[in-house]
């Protein structure tokens, strides 16, 4: 992960690299003929399977199984059964490994359509691709802001193959200080965030968190950011702890936040709310920070108890949450929902495309997209942009529970009423 990118500045467009033996996930081999078109479709899809992103990449495996099991004999476009064939490729956590793998799948592999999530270092580079390429290009799990802007988007155009659905900074907002409202504090906020296209999106003077908590009452203090992965967090801790800082919001990594909240413990520093985007979305995060994540809060992207359905598959949130914990023995996260919606999307556009092996077609697809996902509706409607969809969030926290070490609950739902509320947030127990 490069620590001096910003979020202001969009990767530069890199040559791609020539190399051979790209790594294939075996496509779904239709059990009848394609028929509307003389060969498979291909759908890239770039996710971080190994490094410090790895664990928005969890549920892929599972994912991938189960919709290769249900369109094995291919997708029903108006002309016939298309045959869809997925490509999938490791970006190693690493923005510039994302762009290259990117161009590999568009160049060599010759991909007619690209998912992508995980984050701007993951999801920024690979999108830069296709706009370059003319690639159709279908994102999510990156805010909507570091995700346009931080690539020189222009309220006024957009992008032409670039479309994008997850919430915006407006909704972490709305999230974080519906927690905090329901938590006694003095109201100052001490911002933890990183050198990277997340952490100067969230901490943007004119578009990011502090004109925005200002404006609503809190006091913020922002000691500056820092660099990812450095080893100690004393300066921020002491900031934080001469202005009395009650609660700590931040997004960096889930090493950065594990060292920085154990130096936090170790310094004697105890806000009542700590609310992290990114770095405490997973059990496996929280499972190693050992005894000290009670009380944590975080925006909670997806949910079992979320009342939405797959449209490719017919199965519930909690029946996919139940599914994936019973294959795996592993406890849900929130990235299940989404990378399942991303095939929901995906397969919809090539049911839907006048001729799915013109790139132009799925595009105008993607643009036409009415769907209802297991991570709730995609609809492009120009609003925010162009470019953006935006989806449902609420606002979670960590609690001791009985099957598993941590249990995330929902605990604020100002943003999505339909998400139903387990109870009310709680200060940090000590």
């Amino acid at each position: 992960m490069n620590p001096d990118r910003t979020f202001w500045g969009a990767l530069t467009r890199r040559r791609v690299l020539q190399l051979a033996g790209a790594t294939t996930l075996a496509g779904f081999a239709p059990a009848v003929p394609a028929r509307a078109a003389s060969r498979p479709i291909k759908v890239g899809y770039v996710t971080p399977t190994t490094g410090p992103l790895a664990p928005l990449a969890e549920a892929d495996d599972y994912v991938l199984k189960a919709v290769r099991e249900t369109l094995k004999d291919g997708v029903a476009n108006p002309a016939g059964k298309v045959s869809v064939e997925v490509l999938v490729k490791d970006s190693q956590s690493n923005p510039n490994r994302a762009a290259e793998v990117a161009g590999e799948l568009i160049l060599q592999n010759n991909i007619d359509l690209m998912v992508v999530g995980a984050t701007p270092e993951n999801s920024n580079p690979v999108c830069d691709q296709c706009e370059l390429n003319g690639v159709p290009c279908i994102s999510t799990t990156t805010p909507w802001q570091p995700w346009f802007f931080g690539r020189g988007g222009d309220p006024a155009k957009g992008f032409d193959w670039t479309y994008h659905y997850f919430w915006g900074l407006e909704d972490i907002i709305e999230v974080f200080t519906s927690i905090w409202n329901q938590v006694p504090t003095n109201k100052v906020v001490g911002l933890f965030l990183a050198n990277d296209g997340d952490g100067n999106a969230w901490g943007d003077a004119k578009l990011g968190l502090p004109p925005a908590l200002t404006k609503m009452g809190f006091t913020v203090i922002d000691p500056g950011r820092f660099q990812p992965f450095q080893a100690d967090y004393s300066a921020q801790i002491a900031a934080y702890k001469k202005a009395n800082v009650e609660i700590v919001a931040g997004v960096p990594t889930p090493p950065d936040f594990k060292n920085f909240w154990t130096q936090a413990r170790q310094q004697g520093f105890h806000p009542k709310a700590v609310t992290m985007g990114k770095a405490i979305s997973f059990p496996t995060t929280m499972d190693a920070l050992g005894e000290v994540g009670d009380g944590l809060t975080q925006e909670l992207w997806w949910t079992p108890t979320a009342p939405f359905k797959s449209s490719l598959t017919g199965i519930t949130a909690a029946e996919l949450a139940k599914g994936y914990e019973e294959a795996l023995h592993r406890e849900w996260n929130g990235s299940i929902g989404y990378v399942h919606s991303m095939f929901e999307v995906a397969a919809d556009v090539i049911k839907r495309a006048k001729d799915p092996t013109d790139k132009a077609s799925l595009r105008d697809a993607i643009i036409a997209t009415d769907l209802k996902t297991i991570a709730g509706p995609v609809a492009w409607t120009g609003k925010p942009v162009k470019n953006v969809c935006r989806m449902p969030l609420v606002g979670g926290q960590w609690v001791k529970g009985e099957k598993y070490r941590y249990e995330l609950i929902v605990v604020a739902n100002t943003l999505a009423p339909e998400i139903p509320v387990a109870r009310k947030p709680i200060a940090i127990p000590y």
